[in-house]
């Protein structure tokens, strides 16, 4: 049987400054230790960045690098990017500015 959690391999290559995530599931427990049912968790904000794009094109035509890089931990908007579907994982592709923060740690 095939663990499609631990994949990180992907055929996307994300353009420009957008970067594939994979999104984390929601906590099943509140911070209480109360067991949370499907429908009254959040949408989770966290994922962990599969794939990142060259960076964004300035108006001289050179490049910014993104700040983040494959493996890392980060948060983002609860309407960010799109969700897109590939070899039947979910993924989000959002671009850089949409990520608020990276986990360290």
């Amino acid at each position: 049987m095939k663990d499609t959690k631990t994949k990180t391999n992907v055929n996307i290559r994300p353009l420009d400054d957008r970067i594939v995530v994979r999104v984390l599931d929601a906590e099943e427990i509140s911070s209480g230790g109360i067991l949370l049912p499907d429908t009254a968790r959040e949408k989770p904000g966290r994922g962990t960045v599969i794939a990142v794009g060259e960076g964004r094109r300035l108006e001289d035509g050179n490049r910014v690098k993104p700040d983040v890089k494959k493996g890392d931990t980060v948060l983002f908007g609860k309407y960010a990017g799109s969700d897109v579907q590939v070899d039947g994982e979910d993924y989000k592709i959002i671009r850089e500015n949409e990520i608020l923060a990276r986990v360290e740690g």
